[in-house]
């Protein structure tokens, strides 16, 4: 079975908010078999719904729409699919019944234009949303189904899951797919690619290998189509350890775990702790690693010394390391990381002190370059590396290098 989806709203074309709908319904439809081969976004105007909706069900079997359903005038998917499937709107006791209890229960006060979300076209089914006042409309036109639903994120996810989800796998005989994601970092996407395509060469047709980069990670995706479950799951192991023996310590785990998430695992394992300084990355890497849950049983803290007066005062950094090396040398950050596990009393340490742009570089040292110092109970190593120009990228990709460098010393 393949899919279609289809957002709807302006506030999306103009970038007010972002698709996250769309990533999840495609996450969930993967799930269980179901191929997506468009998603597409529209404006709130009738002929473009109805150009969408024609162009889909050329290509997909089964079509999902977001987005359009509230009550407020600019709002017009209901009405243009009524029009569209030659429906006319009747009041749903059912649903008017639910939404008077709905408001009921929250203390507040319904109003006529409420009420109009009880009526619903006549020639389809309604998919009951109990967390919300727009409903599911689902129709069966050319052995296509199609789907309107609210573009409130919990409202659909609760009539996918609860509604959708169930009527699919009762109606259908869908494939198992099996999916395994290996997690690198430390490499970039191309030298990946060349290092396993002797075994990418080897995958049976029915298993088909993904890229998927980010700044610091490449996401190795094995996906996986059959009939039965086990048979799939053994078949993608045997792949997965061979690209695994490939990459060695560039693999930090599986199935989008992050990597200051399987650090973090490995630092409790080994009951060791860690601090960071950090300047031109402003405590975007102590943010990373704070943000796991139970952090605190190995991150100590962190100090962000972004002047060079703060790198004196705070670190104990030497006026005139940075007065003879500057304050984007190895010996500074060599003499911050230092002072940082001091501080905080920790086995482990990073320090980072760059040019993050736009401004700032000299021929010598461009923007885009960032000093390291990651230091162990037994070894520190200093690194300098350039980023390039774009400020907000280099501090991600500062800070995910960071990590990489403390993942491999660990390792």
């Amino acid at each position: 079975m393949r899919a279609e989806i289809i957002t709807i709203g302006d506030e999306i074309l103009i970038g007010q908010i972002v698709d996250t709908n769309s990533a999840w319904l495609g996450q969930q439809l993967s799930s269980i078999g179901i191929q997506v081969v468009q998603i597409s976004s529209v404006s709130d105007q009738a002929v473009a719904i109805v150009e969408a909706l024609e162009a889909a069900q050329g290509r997909a079997d089964l079509i999902l729409i977001t987005g359009g359903l509230g009550p407020t005038k600019d709002d017009v998917t209901k009405h243009t699919l009524v029009d569209y499937f030659g429906a006319r709107l009747v009041t749903n006791e059912s649903v008017l019944f639910q939404l008077r209890g709905w408001f009921e229960q929250r203390g507040r006060k319904m109003s006529e234009m409420n009420e109009r979300q009880a009526d619903l076209p006549d020639n389809c089914e309604i998919l009951q949303n109990s967390l919300g006042t727009a409903q599911g409309m689902l129709w069966r036109k050319n052995g296509k189904l199609i789907l309107s639903m609210p573009g409130v994120p919990y409202e659909m996810k609760h009539i996918v899951s609860e509604r959708l989800l169930p009527l699919l796998r009762q109606e259908f005989e869908l494939p198992i797919i099996v999916h395994r994601t290996i997690m690198t970092c430390g490499m970039v996407e191309s030298r990946i690619a060349e290092l396993v395509a002797e075994v990418e060469a080897d995958l049976p047709s029915h298993i088909k290998l993904a890229f998927l980069p980010r700044p610091g990670i490449v996401r190795l995706r094995l996906s996986a189509l059959g009939k039965q479950r086990e048979p799939l799951e053994k078949e993608v192991a045997q792949y997965e350890q061979r690209f695994v023996a490939l990459l060695g310590h560039h693999v930090f785990g599986y199935d989008d775990v992050s990597l200051e998430a399987a650090i973090g695992e490995a630092l409790l394992k080994r009951q060791r702790k860690i601090a960071t300084a950090e300047s031109c990355t402003g405590g975007n890497i102590a943010s990373m690693i704070s943000s796991v849950a139970g952090a605190s049983a190995y991150f100590m803290g962190s100090v962000v010394s972004y002047s060079n007066e703060a790198k004196i005062d705070l670190l104990g950094v030497n006026p005139e390391t940075i007065e003879n090396h500057g304050a984007v040398s190895e010996q500074t950050v060599a003499e911050m990381v230092t002072s940082v596990k001091l501080k905080f009393g920790t086995d482990y340490g990073i320090a980072v002190s760059g040019i993050a742009g736009p401004g700032g570089g000299t021929p010598e040292k461009p923007v885009g370059t960032v000093c390291f110092a990651v230091s162990g109970p037994t070894e520190t190593w200093l690194r300098t590396y350039n980023f390039g120009t774009e400020r907000q990228l280099n501090i991600e990709r500062a800070s995910m290098m960071a990590l990489y460098l403390l993942w491999k010393m660990m390792h």
